[in-house]
């Protein structure tokens, strides 16, 4: 009798233990993303390095895109909290504005990761940590590339135009301060002109043109804050009968293809990088998160500078 009683336990909870087993296997981590849009290569590419990785490591992923406007990517937040997802991650159009959908989430206990974008928020703990690049730093590298190109000609005046990604945007932000913080060290470097080109091609052609028909050939650098502005910048300065990369200097941040190909091409000096290929690291770190393993605050990207000499070597390596 105890033989059976034993033998029935044994089994029940082999059932039990096999249950919860295929339970658990049948229940795979569920993200809900929340991307800025696709308004260019950069992000086309993180868009499917995060697909991408989710698919190879069994994440179930939710994904929105915000089209470039806040409102949209709090709704996608809303829904993703409604849906009881178990972890959230979104790349925020903007800095600030987030406090509220954010205290939602931590609410219904759902842990937030933040993506190649920071926010601006007074209680930190509404988010468990950041992926990306150090925007500031890449603005530094962006304008000690430029203090040593000015080396050449130490006794030349540069006047710079600038090309700002979205409006308070944190890498608009971030890659204006550190780009100024080091071209301050040279009186002779000024920016005349500094607009918006939100991050697209297009937009930086437009703004390219009516810096031209401004300043016209006062000009002698482009600082544009992603590749993207800069190589519609370049179609502008053609289209003005000088010549890109000559007759001024250009210098954008992002390394992507088409930056590569521009600089092979002569028409594009430097790009500093900033990786999208944050996917596999987003997987793993979300994966940590929700079996309550403590990650760091800031998980920061290492990146190089690439100028023109390098390009066609580099070129082959590109993965974006």
């Amino acid at each position: 009798m105890k033989l059976t009683r034993r033998t029935l336990l044994a089994s029940a909870m082999l059932l039990a233990l096999s249950a919860t087993s295929s339970a658990f296997a049948a229940k795979p981590l569920v993200m809900g993303f929340s991307q800025v849009g696709a308004e260019s290569e950069w992000r086309t590419a993180n868009t499917v390095s995060i697909k991408e990785a989710a698919k190879k490591d069994g994440v179930t992923l939710k994904f929105a895109d915000a089209q470039q406007k806040q409102e949209n990517q709090v709704k996608a937040l809303r829904s993703f909290i409604a849906q009881k997802v178990d972890v959230i991650a979104f790349s925020p159009v903007v800095e600030s504005g987030w406090d509220t959908v954010l205290r939602e989430a931590k609410a219904a206990k759902i842990p937030v990761i933040l993506t190649d974008r920071a926010v601006n928020v007074a209680d930190k703990s509404l988010y468990v940590t950041f992926i990306g690049s150090d925007f500031v730093e890449e603005g530094r590298r962006a304008g000690q590339w430029l203090l040593e190109h000015a080396k050449k000609t130490p006794d030349a005046t540069l006047n710079i135009v600038e090309l700002q990604g979205t409006v308070g945007s944190a890498p608009a932000i971030d890659r204006k301060e550190g780009f100024q913080e080091v071209i301050g060290k040279n009186p002779k470097m000024k920016i005349i002109r500094s607009q918006t080109g939100d991050f697209t091609r297009a937009k930086g052609k437009e703004v390219m043109e009516a810096f031209l028909k401004a300043e016209g050939k006062k000009i002698n650098v482009l600082y544009a804050h992603n590749d993207d502005m800069a190589i519609g910048a370049i179609q502008a300065i053609e289209e003005a009968g000088m010549k890109p990369g000559k007759d001024i200097i250009i210098i954008s941040i992002d390394g992507v293809k088409g930056a590569f190909e521009a600089m092979i091409a002569g028409k594009l000096n430097v790009t500093v990088e900033c990786s999208p290929l944050l996917g596999p690291q987003l997987m793993s770190i979300a994966r940590d998160v929700v079996a309550g393993k403590p990650v760091p605050a800031r998980i920061t990207t290492v990146e190089g500078v690439f100028p023109a000499e390098v390009a066609a070597k580099e070129f082959p390596n590109r993965k974006y």
